[in-house]
């Protein structure tokens, strides 16, 4: 919601906490901390001074869906045995294939699908 906000208010514009905050009727510590996540993975720039905040770092269109998540999230994975091969029942597992194949179908449609297509 505040990348989509942030993108809203144009190229090369900086918002404050407070103000995406206050518009999204968010909470602003818990919004601090996730823009300085965003920030950190290089999805946000950070501005600091009475007059910064925060605007986009790079075009959205150049950011999918998967990589976003994976970032943000960790690894995409229907199950656990998705994304880690540790398991105690994977030698007689008889779902893991067609739980991979899913999997791998997710992984796929999301790739599709830009940040800058959720934030229009």
């Amino acid at each position: 919601m505040a990348i989509r906000y942030i993108y809203h208010q144009g190229d090369d514009q900086v918002v404050s906490t407070k103000e995406i905050a206050k518009n999204l009727h968010i909470s602003n510590e818990l919004l601090a901390k996730v823009l300085q996540q965003l920030t950190r993975l290089d999805i946000l720039f950070a501005v600091q001074g009475p007059k910064g905040g925060y605007g986009l770092n790079k075009p959205l269109s150049s950011i999918n869906l998967t990589e976003f998540m994976e970032a943000v999230e960790g690894p995409i994975g229907v199950t656990d045995c998705s994304i880690n091969a540790i398991c105690d029942q994977l030698e007689q597992c008889n779902i893991r294939f067609p739980l991979n194949k899913i999997n791998k179908d997710i992984r796929s449609m999301f790739s599709n699908i830009t940040l800058k297509e959720l934030a229009c």
